[in-house]
C-alpha cells in the first residue's frame, strides 16, 4: 500500500454543460437509483440537506431517490466507540438536546482542534444515550422548511448509513472528523471504521467507497491498512490540525502546489479542496479566474471533488446570486446556482459535493 496510489477513474473528461430545468424541492431527478457516472459524480453532502436535517436516514434517502452516487456520512464516535453520522461531535445545533434535562449535566466546555467549545458532545453519550435524542434543522434561518421535519429523525450509525447505501447500489463518501482529537481520548477511528466497512465486503479497491479526512495523518495510517480509496480534503485557509499537533509548518496552500499535490500522491487517490482553491474570489466575493489546482492535481494522478455546492445565495459567489439584496429572504433565496456549478464543471472537476442532490445531478447530466 506505500506509495503513490493508482487512479481508478479517468481524469480529465469534458463536461457537456446543457440547459436544464431546475428541479423542483424534493422531486426526483431523471437519474434512476443508484446511477454511477465514471464522471463526474454528486456527493449528495450530509444526504439531501437542502431539504431534509442533515445526517438523518431521511436525507440520505431523499438523495438516493435525487439520483446522487455517493452519500456522505461525516463520522464521529460516542463514548462506547460506534461510530454515528454528525457533522461535528458538538450536538446542541443539530439535536434536541438543549430541550433534554436528563443531558444538562453532560453540557462541558472543551478545547478541540484549537477552538473552545461550550456544548454537549458525542464522547460523552453512550450510544444508547445518544439513539434518544432527535435531529433538527442545523441553519433554519436558512432552510425554515426543513424545521417541518424537526424531531422525526434519530442519529444513524455509520451501519445503517452503509446498509441503505448498499441496498439501493449507490456509494459511501464517509469523513472522519477531528482525528487527531479523538485518538487523543483513546477513541481512534481506525477499527470502527474499517470494521464496518469490512462487515459490508467493501474492502476492495472499486468498493463504491471514498473515505476522507482533512489531516493527511489518518490517511497515511489508513493507506497501511486498506484498499480503498483514500481523498484529503483542503480547507480555504489554515493548516492541517495534526500538522499544528506535530509542528509541520505546511499549510493547505502548501498543499495545493504541484509539489504538495505530489506528496499527497503517496498515499491519496483524490482531494476535495474548497472551492476557492479552484475559482478564487475577490474581496467583494465575485469569482476570478480558474487557478490550475483541477489540472495540476490530475497531473499528479488525484481526482478533484470540490465541496459545497448549494443553491442559496449566501452560499453562492456574488456574481452568482439573484434578486434584491435588500430584501428580507435575499440570503435564503436561490440564485444562479446552475450557472456557478457549470463554471465548476468546466474546470474538469471530476465531482461535487451537493446540498442539492436533485438540482446537481440534472445540471450534470
Amino acid at each position: 500500500m506505500l506509495g503513490t496510489r493508482t487512479l481508478v477513474a479517468g481524469v480529465g473528461a469534458g463536461v457537456v454543460a446543457a440547459s436544464v430545468a431546475l428541479v423542483a424541492a424534493g422531486q426526483t431527478a431523471a437519474a434512476a437509483p443508484g446511477k454511477v457516472r465514471a464522471e463526474p459524480i454528486v456527493v449528495a453532502h450530509r444526504g439531501a440537506s437542502a431539504y431534509r436535517p442533515e445526517h438523518t436516514l431521511a436525507a440520505y434517502e431523499l438523495a438516493i431517490r435525487q439520483g446522487a452516487d455517493y452519500i456522505e456520512p461525516d463520522l464521529v464516535p460516542t463514548k462506547d466507540g460506534v461510530l454515528v453520522a454528525r457533522h461535528e461531535n458538538a450536538l446542541g445545533g443539530t439535536t434536541d438536546v438543549a430541550d433534554r434535562p436528563e443531558f444538562a449535566a453532560l453540557r462541558k466546555t472543551k478545547t478541540i482542534d484549537g477552538f473552545t467549545t461550550t456544548d454537549w458532545f458525542t464522547e460523552d453519550f453512550t450510544f444508547a444515550q445518544l439513539r434518544t435524542l432527535r435531529a433538527k434543522e442545523r441553519i433554519p434561518a436558512t432552510r425554515p422548511a426543513n424545521q417541518a421535519f424537526d424531531g422525526q429523525e434519530r442519529i444513524p450509525t455509520f451501519d445503517e448509513v452503509v446498509r441503505l447505501a448498499k441496498k439501493h447500489g449507490v456509494g459511501v463518501y464517509p469523513e472522519t472528523k477531528h482525528p487527531t482529537y479523538f485518538a487523543s481520548i483513546g477513541l481512534p477511528f481506525e477499527k470502527p471504521l474499517l470494521k464496518t466497512l469490512k462487515d459490508h465486503g467493501l474492502t476492495k479497491r472499486n468498493s463504491k467507497v471514498f473515505i476522507q479526512s482533512f489531516e493527511p495523518g489518518i490517511l497515511q495510517r489508513l493507506d497501511r491498512q486498506t484498499d480503498v480509496r483514500l481523498v484529503l480534503l483542503l480547507n480555504g485557509s489554515g493548516q492541517p490540525y495534526d500538522f499544528t499537533v506535530s509542528g509541520d509548518k505546511r499549510t493547505y496552500a502548501d498543499l495545493a502546489t504541484r509539489d504538495g499535490l505530489r506528496w499527497t500522491a503517496r498515499f491519496a487517490d483524490g482531494i476535495g479542496p474548497a472551492t476557492s482553491w479552484i475559482i478564487p474570489l475577490d474581496a467583494q466575493g465575485r469569482t476570478r479566474p480558474a487557478t490550475t489546482l483541477v489540472k495540476d492535481a490530475h497531473r499528479a494522478g488525484l481526482t478533484v471533488v470540490p465541496w459545497t455546492f448549494r443553491p442559496e445565495n449566501s452560499f453562492l459567489p456574488a456574481d452568482f446570486r439573484a434578486g434584491n439584496p435588500d430584501s428580507p429572504v435575499f440570503a435564503r433565496a436561490q440564485g444562479d446556482a446552475a450557472g456557478w456549478l457549470r463554471l465548476l464543471l468546466a474546470q474538469g472537476i471530476d465531482g461535487i459535493f451537493a446540498d442539492d442532490p436533485a438540482l446537481a445531478t440534472a445540471i450534470v447530466d
